[in-house]
């Protein structure tokens, strides 16, 4: 099924981010993730996919994995930057003959030293890829959203410049990159108004999972930290990490209610891999009856 169609009723999505294990003992506890979340009936999942295709083989797997033997629906990334339009072929082939109908469009990251030099046939922008895929294929095509912004916009005016561009190119749909204070997807969906942006965007979340986690993701991502969060981390006991986790699956839940109460259309949950967050976080949205 294509994401689209589920945004045609009125029940919000659920849906889970998984990026391939790397190592055996990153495997075992994906497996173990997957069993618990995969029980909480998402509406779809998504698999990362490396900058420059480095974990290429692995999500190809867990792609197939998770539709095949999972039975779900699957959004596969597809980070293209430097990529040939025959190389990005050759993935929307592979994706299309296991029978995925949803793919993510990114540019993806550029690398620590920053933008390299690659040849001008291949992939620069995400917005190339969305063309790509929507003249060759049948995919339904979302690409990432930024309620803070990119980190390398010169603006937010400018950040929801590429944001249209990119939907008048094709995209279907939006995944917002996670926040911790709502009022950044709120101004996400006032700019997105104003430019005429009218496909669905999902919120994402992140819950914490650990402090020195959270504060390089925050850094990496451009997300602020408010000072809700940092006084409500600070109040528990110094070194409870099962504290920690609690206190990170009550705010994260916070969160989600206001959002889905102010008519946000699903919820994305950046899983890590990891599944006592997120399924406590789902517990308790289903017990008020929000999902």
């Amino acid at each position: 099924m294509k994401i689209s169609e589920l945004f045609k009723t009125d029940k919000p999505t659920l849906s889970f981010e998984y990026f391939p294990a790397r190592t055996e003992k990153n495997a075992e506890t994906l497996e173990k993730t997957l069993d618990v979340l995969t029980s909480l009936n998402p509406s779809f999942v998504s698999v990362t996919f490396g900058a420059g295709g480095s974990t290429r083989e692995g999500s190809y797997e867990l792609v197939k994995k998770l539709k095949q033997e999972k039975k779900l629906e699957v959004v596969a990334y597809l980070a293209a930057y430097g990529f040939r339009l025959d190389e990005v072929a050759a993935v929307l082939d592979a994706y299309q003959n296991l029978g995925i109908e949803n793919i993510l469009a990114l540019r993806g990251d550029l690398g620590k030293d920053g933008a390299k030099e690659i040849p001008v046939d291949t992939i620069h922008y995400a917005y190339e890829l969305v063309t790509f895929a929507k003249k060759n294929y049948n995919f339904c095509i979302g690409v990432a959203g930024y309620p803070e912004g990119h980190l390398e916009a010169p603006s937010l005016e400018k950040d929801i410049e590429y944001l249209r561009y990119k939907v008048d190119q094709g995209a279907d749909f939006v995944i917002a990159n996670f926040f911790h204070d709502n009022i950044y997807f709120y101004h996400l969906m006032e700019r997105c108004q104003k430019s005429g942006i009218t496909v669905p965007v999902i919120p994402g979340l992140m819950p914490v999972y650990s402090v020195k986690m959270m504060e390089m993701l925050a850094a990496n991502c451009g997300a602020i930290i408010p000072e809700q969060l940092k006084k409500g981390i600070a109040s528990l006991p110094e070194g409870d990490a099962d504290a920690l986790v609690e206190f990170g699956i009550q705010y994260a839940a916070a969160q989600c209610q206001e959002l889905l109460r102010e008519g946000a259309c699903g919820l994305h949950f950046y899983t890590m891999d990891r599944s006592e967050s997120t399924a406590g976080i789902v517990k308790i949205l289903r017990e008020k009856g929000l999902l």
